[in-house]
């Protein structure tokens, strides 16, 4: 039995026969990535358009061959391509993308968009929460897709209250051991000598695995130099971000995830506002990051706490204590990184464990993110955009699992 191939390589049928979770699928990465914004003079209170979404789906569908030529033809050709037959195709998709909650339309301070149905002009657009759902989804299933899983349902459900978990793996009993008997193999050692004859080294338990609770405060560098030097650092950040939210969400319902975004300064971030937050023109407050994300997690009660740090950057910015930034993107200033150094100790005291994911090579970037490492009995990951995703969500459900008897 072959699997169903949808192909795009000719125009088939009509545009409006399209479902609007495929239109999601098709410009996930416009939506999620850095596109609306302009990478060297990056303002992070830009909100992208509907005139910036009619663009993301005209490119995705003219990347796919999904236009008719004549349809295309006639578009390069018109002073208004919303009056083009693509142009209200592509409206219709935008009213759909709506109708059907994925986006939500707002307006200018003056309360009106200008243009038709897909409306234009000052009218901006948010994701909602169906949106955020929907991506946090489809990034969880890339990347677990990445490491030899199927997507999001292959991962086992959490059946147990308690956190225990079957394993699958057989050991014979030890004393101390919690008494998970597996009958079979044990009936099987036992079958030919008689029950009576039942001995301590017959028993076979089956392993568990607990899960613990956990509570992760992820922190995202969105420093400028997360979208400089040729290459996007920020977007795979972000769906790694939706991906860790979705995860815990469907898989591990005991936890929470939470978001701070740290450059000059840092704020939280409600997961339904992640995907379109902006790089701005940053330094990068480390200390300022780790110092709230410890103030969240103090909030709660779970066995294990951890910070996830995603930067590609060394610490260059700290709030001073009467609330000025000192700036310095020089080196590795003495005074920043005493003042980073001092959270990380704050961390390890109150048994924060620090996982950092590097997205640069610098050698002094490695010292400073091994020495972190150490301090808090944590992970040092150097990684790629391309292989970020992998190590983050890898490295997350192996820090839950311990192995029991």
């Amino acid at each position: 039995m072959t699997s169903k191939v949808t192909r795009y390589s000719r125009f088939e049928g009509e545009l409006d026969s399209l479902e609007a979770s495929e239109l999601m699928q098709m410009i996930q990465e416009a939506l999620l990535g850095q596109g609306f914004n302009d990478p060297y003079d990056p303002d992070p209170n830009a909100r992208p358009s509907m005139d910036d979404l009619f663009d993301a789906i005209l490119e995705a569908l003219a990347e796919r061959n999904m236009i008719p030529e004549e349809q295309l033809l006639e578009a390069l050709q018109a002073d208004d391509i919303s009056q083009t037959q693509i142009g209200q195709q592509i409206e219709r998709l935008m009213d759909k993308l709506q109708e059907e909650g994925f986006i939500r339309k707002e307006f200018g301070d003056d309360g009106q968009g200008a243009g038709t149905a897909g409306g234009a002009g000052d009218a901006t657009f948010q994701l909602t929460d169906k949106s955020i759902d929907f991506l946090g989804y489809k990034s969880l299933r890339d990347l677990m897709g990445g490491i030899g899983h199927s997507g999001a349902g292959s991962h086992d459900t959490r059946d147990y209250a308690s956190g225990i978990e079957m394993s699958g793996e057989l050991k014979n009993y030890e004393f101390g051991d919690t008494l998970n008997l597996d009958t079979t193999a044990t009936l099987g050692n036992v079958m030919g000598k008689g029950f009576d004859q039942l001995e301590e080294s017959d028993l076979v338990i089956r392993q568990a695995e607990y899960h613990s609770s956990a509570a992760t405060v992820v922190m995202l560098d969105c420093s400028h130099s997360m979208i400089l030097y040729g290459e996007d650092r920020f977007t795979p950040a972000k769906r790694v971000a939706l991906a860790l939210a979705h995860l815990i969400r469907t898989q591990y319902a005991g936890d929470t995830v939470k978001f701070v975004l740290f450059h000059d300064s840092a704020e939280e971030v409600p997961v339904s506002k992640l995907a379109q937050a902006q790089i701005g023109p940053y330094h990068t407050n480390t200390a300022g990051g780790l110092r709230l994300a410890q103030q969240l997690l103090k909030r709660e009660n779970k066995d294990m706490k951890q910070i996830v740090m995603i930067t590609d950057g060394k610490p260059s910015a700290l709030t001073l204590p009467d609330g000025r930034i000192y700036k310095n993107p020089y080196g590795l200033d003495p005074y920043v990184m005493g003042a980073t150094l001092r959270e990380v100790a704050n961390c390890r005291r109150s048994g924060i464990q620090v996982n950092t994911f590097m997205l640069a090579q610098d050698p002094d970037l490695l010292a400073f993110v091994r020495r972190v490492a150490e301090m808090t009995r944590g992970k040092a990951y150097f990684t790629t955009p391309e292989n970020i995703g992998q190590y983050v969500l890898m490295d997350f459900v192996a820090n839950k699992t311990k192995l029991v008897n």
